[in-house]
């Protein structure tokens, strides 16, 4: 792409405390004029800010939708500094030619070591006994603890972050499965069911990890009924994916003996605003601000990632 713009003019605004490893690129590259907030901005503002920049820097808070990016005269790029690209009107910026930068696998790695956690987490009941003793409950037991070596765990979408959580299952003795709609290349001795259904029956965990789907319950009563008796289910993919009031029924009822969710249907816009959910109740179940990415080297992974494509594009 060809630009006609001074570097000293072109305008660039970074959002959510991206890591400063974008700005240490961009301004060795000579892109100085540079606008970097901790937080996303309010809508009326953001508004103000867009009407003449050049590139956007955003994370998974701030929403680009066609009524802030109408005002947008000069952007020539977004950066999505995470995988995904939902909160941006693709559809308006594929019109009008502004191009989406996002980061597909930087993250993949700390996705699955939350996961590989929780799931040892979970099984091993500690969510229950640390609750317990953070009231003063003193319970030395065995119950509803188990290791997770020779366990079948269940992997819904084999991607960039699904096939490395089966490596690191498969290191600590897990058997591992996975299901995927789009045909894989399977690693180690990872097996691939042929259907959703089939690997459901056979877990003692199931992990999902999938993009949000145009159906929006993927797991919803149905599902987690065939899921084994005791098993545990994390999701970790998008909120959306996952029937969270059948997710609690099943929790309640003993069917599932834990949970952990580190995305959710209803996310709060920004870290000023208060989460509340009935699966806080539950002292069997992980919750967490949808930070599976949120690792200082993912980060640093993703600021050099996207602002390379960046780069590319407008040199």
């Amino acid at each position: 792409m060809s630009l006609n713009i001074d570097k000293k003019d072109f305008k660039i605004l970074l959002l959510e405390e991206i890591n400063p490893k974008a700005v240490e690129n961009l301004k060795a590259e000579g892109y100085t004029n540079i606008e970097y907030h901790n937080t996303q901005l309010p809508e009326d503002e953001l508004i103000k800010k867009i009407k003449d920049i050049h590139f956007i820097g955003i994370r998974s808070n701030s929403f680009l939708t066609k009524q802030v990016l109408i005002h947008a005269k000069n952007l020539v790029a977004i950066g999505a500094f995470c995988v995904g690209t939902n909160q941006i009107d693709l559809e308006y910026c594929k019109t009008n030619n502004i191009k989406v930068i996002n980061s597909k696998f930087e993250n993949s790695r700390s996705v699955a070591e939350l996961i590989i956690g929780e799931i040892i987490m979970l099984m091993r009941n500690i969510p229950e006994k640390n609750a317990q003793m953070h009231r003063g409950i003193w319970t030395k037991n065995a119950r509803n603890s188990r290791e997770i070596r020779l366990k079948k765990l269940g992997i819904i979408g084999y991607g960039f972050i699904g096939s490395q959580v089966g490596i690191l299952a498969e290191s600590l003795g897990m058997d591992v499965y996975y299901y995927d709609m789009q045909k894989k290349e399977t690693f180690g001795n990872v097996t691939c069911l042929k259907s959703m259904e089939e690997l459901l029956k056979i877990s003692d965990v199931i992990t999902m990890i999938i993009p949000a789907a145009t159906k929006s319950h993927i797991i919803s009563k149905n599902e987690l009924d065939l899921m084994k008796d005791g098993s545990i289910f994390i999701n970790a993919g998008r909120g959306e994916t996952l029937d969270t009031k059948a997710l609690i029924s099943a929790l309640k009822s003993g069917k599932l003996a834990g949970a952990g969710l580190d995305v959710f249907e209803k996310e709060p816009g920004s870290n000023f605003k208060g989460f509340k959910s009935e699966l806080q109740k539950f002292d069997n179940v992980i919750l967490t601000p949808h930070i599976g990415g949120s690792t200082t080297e993912a980060q640093i992974g993703i600021a050099d990632d996207v602002t390379e494509e960046l780069l590319k594009l407008i040199q």
